[in-house]
């Protein structure tokens, strides 16, 4: 189960330098619980099937040329109908002033009306992008996130395995630390994972025997990373004879973090076998899937093709 976020409007306000024109008496408990803006084209016009309520409302160049064409009564009547609806808010963009018509009825509803200088469709575009950010669906999990050669490598494993040590040794190739112990992976699209660290453990390393390190502070700020995609999972597991370990990397494995099939590899570790340097390969060797290239299927090409001939030439 992942948790689910809002945002509040007065955040919303300060992060975009929205001005207030008239405040709500619930102003500063408004909550944002949608991650879409709307454009009330239809519903000043008087259509109101299918309308949106939860949604932030925004009024542009179009609306606004529309809504002095009409009489003052008749804009009484579509603003009066439009905050019935009690909606979030409405911002007005370009730096327009509102009717007075709007005014009145916003004050008569007790809806926040809000403005703003920019284009509409760039403050449309912006509270989106920011909305589906701040409110998509997230989990945490154990484990370390590591930035190695622009891949996000998400390593998993029991307690104990060795992820906070070989995080240390790729910190000491060049590679960046994203997140130790805990990773707040965050579904921003159907197909994409980010992961950060929770704020209270941010640059922090622990090390058994050592204790709690500040890899920014220890290795510099170029060591760490705020976030990262979530481009590999790679699973830590202690060496077991009797277990059967993908020896060719045929067949592609997968695992789901919030509906996001993600792909997926398990590296069985022994003493002295070098973790960071199979963590590099694997970065670089997935990198290279992704680009279309796959060094397991042309050997197995390679290989069949020489069977082939030795058939052929033992005829």
């Amino acid at each position: 189960m992942f948790d689910t976020y809002c945002v509040r409007l007065t955040e919303l306000v300060k992060e975009f330098h929205l001005t207030v024109a008239y405040r709500s008496s619930d102003y500063e408990s408004i909550q944002l619980t949608v991650d879409n803006i709307a454009r009330p084209g239809l519903q000043l016009a008087g259509y109101f099937d299918h309308f949106e309520p939860m949604r932030l409302q925004v009024l542009g160049n179009v609306e606004t040329s529309y809504l002095r064409k009409i009489t003052s009564s008749a804009r009484y009547i579509v603003f009066d109908r439009l905050f019935s609806f009690k909606i979030p808010a409405l911002i007005i963009a370009r730096d327009i002033t509102p009717e007075p018509e709007c005014m009145e009825m916003a004050k008569k509803h007790d809806i926040t009306i809000l403005r703003c200088q920019d284009a509409t469709s760039y403050i449309i575009s912006s509270l989106i992008s920011y909305l589906k950010s701040a409110m998509a669906p997230r989990i945490t999990r154990h484990g370390v996130l590591m930035e190695i050669y622009g891949e996000g490598l998400l390593l998993v494993g029991e307690s104990g395995i060795g992820k906070s040590e070989a995080a240390v040794e790729l910190i000491k190739r060049g590679h960046r630390l994203i997140a130790d112990d805990a990773v707040e992976i965050k579904k921003i699209s159907s197909t994409g994972l980010m992961g950060a660290a929770p704020e209270l453990v941010r640059n922090y390393i622990e090390l058994r025997g050592i204790g709690i390190i500040n890899v920014a502070k220890l290795y510099g700020v170029g060591s760490v990373k705020a976030e990262n995609f979530i481009d590999l999972v790679v699973s830590i597991v202690a060496w077991k004879a009797q277990d059967n370990y993908d020896r060719m990397g045929l067949e592609d494995q997968y695992m789901d973090i919030l509906g996001v099939k993600v792909p997926h590899i398990t590296v069985p570790v022994t003493p002295g076998r070098n973790l960071a340097v199979i963590l590099e390969v694997a970065a670089m060797n997935n990198r290279q899937k992704k680009m279309g290239y796959n060094a397991a299927v042309e050997f197995t090409e390679q290989l069949n093709q020489h069977f082939m001939q030795s058939m052929e030439g033992n005829r």
